[in-house]
């Protein structure tokens, strides 16, 4: 399994790693840490040396209850960054974390190689046509409502059947717009109960019947810290069986805080 990224072609055989670049001040885990060029050019430096294949940058926080921002903001937040980073490293691959079209397409032109979309296109009409123009690729996650509203009462009839049909439909949907490289992601924690995200977990190689790669993210997410009874800080080692136990059950691509751990997880599983 492969993806396009500028060109080049990234085998997803031997699953990869996403370090995740918060640009934001409020994100659950390492919101506001990053307040200057030299800060982030050194936490990428060190996600890069620890074998990260993709740094996932994000100006807009998704956490449960999070604030809107609006457009301009974020757009302010992402563009220097991607700049910055594609002059340090040109050959640096860049996810921008966004469900807004516009902020899409001008980071892509600015250097972004992959659209990381946490609402799969339901919170902008035109995020579908503008991912078949720019023609990279794209991570469809599953959301119940909004970052806002996601964690009121999540209900589904069955979680797992209904993120297989929900996934179904935007595949069809992303295919014949001509979109070629499209990634899963199952949304651990995005409108889900500890439990919900449990049988998520558990169901995960099932969704390897779509024939396209899976991302996972759970790092130090609350599925892992409240079921601990702790705290994000303390959520690492709870974080790499999660991912240990994602990449068993099919996931390509593990986007982590933490790179280090990821890369030495999915070492230790290429050996079974």
């Amino acid at each position: 399994m492969k993806i396009n990224c500028k060109g080049k072609l990234i085998d997803l055989s031997t699953p990869k790693v996403m370090g995740i670049l918060n640009l934001t001040p409020d994100s659950f885990y390492d919101g506001g840490t990053l307040k200057s060029d030299k800060d982030i050019l050194t936490k990428v430096d060190g996600m890069l040396a620890d074998g990260a294949t993709f740094i996932d940058v994000g100006g807009y926080s998704s956490k449960p209850n999070a604030e809107d921002v609006s457009e301009e903001e974020e757009l302010k937040r992402v563009l220097p960054v991607i700049e910055l980073l594609v002059n340090k490293y040109p050959n640096i691959l860049i996810s921008i974390d966004t469900f807004r079209s516009r902020i899409a397409k001008m980071t892509v032109s600015t250097g972004a190689c992959i659209v990381n979309d946490i609402s799969a296109g339901n919170l902008d009409a035109t995020m579908f046509t503008s991912i078949a123009e720019l023609q990279v690729p794209y991570i469809i996650m599953h959301m119940q409502g909004t970052p806002k509203t996601m964690q009121v009462n999540p209900t589904y009839t069955d979680v797992t059947k209904d993120l297989i049909f929900y996934f179904s439909k935007k595949l069809n949907a992303l295919r014949k717009l001509g979109v070629n490289d499209i990634i899963i992601d199952v949304g651990f924690g995005f409108g889900k109960t500890i439990e919900q995200n449990y049988q998520l977990l558990n169901n995960l190689d099932l969704f390897q019947n779509f024939e396209v790669p899976i991302l996972s993210g759970v790092s130090r997410k609350s599925m892992l810290y409240k079921a601990l009874e702790t705290t994000p800080n303390k959520a690492l080692n709870a974080t790499t069986v999660a991912n240990t136990i994602a990449l068993l059950k099919g996931s390509s691509i593990l986007r982590v805080h933490d790179v280090k751990e990821a890369v030495e997880a999915i070492k230790i599983v290429s050996l079974l």
